[in-house]
């Protein structure tokens, strides 16, 4: 039997387990996924170990992301835009790295919250790994426009600029901007910083919403409670970032096993799944 992993730290919250056991049994494929806890400095010693112990492939969460692309022989054009991977595939020739986490989101919200990207103004808040994990997908949909707000403006302008060819590829407007000149009226609003982990309130104006605008939050569970709440208390769709865990891990079981599974039941499973935890 195939053997697959989540390597993180911490790990132990991690749905992954889940949703592949239910991909696996939808699709018959005969595999086992388990939770892997790597020490701050032994990811590369535990993700070693568990290819050479027949492991096939693995997700890697935070804090590994970027080492994870490093580490590897080859990557993906997504994984090289966002300088990190959360999806390894352990092949003979070498370890072979992906960023599922940019197509995760753009299907969430293509498909499961029913809205268009295309032509539309978006908001991404933040500049870290999150936000580059997704912003080539997203200028890939050719919004019309897209706002790149960080606390810290110089280091969204260099996201910005590490996207800039794509950008103009796909004829979107991309700039990069402080937190406090991010722009009003946006259709679609994403919340790719860690704010909600502390329980902070949007770095934003409640100005960067227009009446109806999608706002999502990366984060999911409890954490994405707060942002959520605040978009509905002006005028927006809230939602959090469960669509695109289920989204983004039907991409990584596409690629480990060549079959892409149906992805709305497990969703619907895993939010009741969620709502009975204590």
């Amino acid at each position: 039997m195939d053997h697959y992993a989540v390597i993180g730290n911490p790990v132990e919250h991690s749905q992954s387990p889940f949703i592949h056991a239910c991909f696996a049994e939808a699709t018959g494929q005969a595999l086992r996924y388990e939770r892997l806890l790597a020490g701050r400095e032994d990811f590369a010693a535990t993700a070693s170990r568990f290819a050479a112990g027949g492991g096939r492939g693995c997700n890697v969460t935070v804090p590994f992301k970027g080492e994870a692309f490093a580490l590897a022989a080859r990557a993906s054009e997504r994984a090289r835009r966002a300088g990190a991977a959360n999806t390894l595939r352990f092949d003979a020739e070498g370890w072979f790295a992906d960023n599922t986490d940019g197509v995760g989101l753009v299907r969430d919200i293509g498909r499961n919250a029913g809205v268009s990207i295309a032509g539309r103004r978006l908001l991404v808040i933040g500049a870290g790994g999150a936000a580059a994990g997704v912003l080539g997908a997203l200028l890939e949909e050719r919004p019309a426009a897209l706002v790149l707000a960080n606390r810290t403006p110089e280091k969204a302008q260099r996201l910005a600029a590490a996207h800039a060819a794509l950008a103009r590829e796909c004829n979107v407007a991309l700039r990069a901007a402080p937190l406090d000149a991010a722009g009003s009226g946006h259709d679609i609003v994403i919340n790719a910083t860690a704010s909600s982990l502390h329980g902070a309130a949007p770095p934003v104006a409640a100005a960067v919403l227009r009446p109806g605008a999608l706002a999502l939050d990366l984060m999911y569970g409890p954490a994405a409670r707060g942002f959520v709440a605040w978009a509905a208390r002006h005028g927006a769709s809230g939602r959090d970032g469960l669509g695109m865990l289920v989204e983004q891990a039907a991409e990584a079981f596409h690629l480990w096993r060549g079959v892409r599974p149906e992805t709305a039941p497990v969703l619907a499973a895993l939010r009741a799944r969620l709502a009975g935890a204590p």
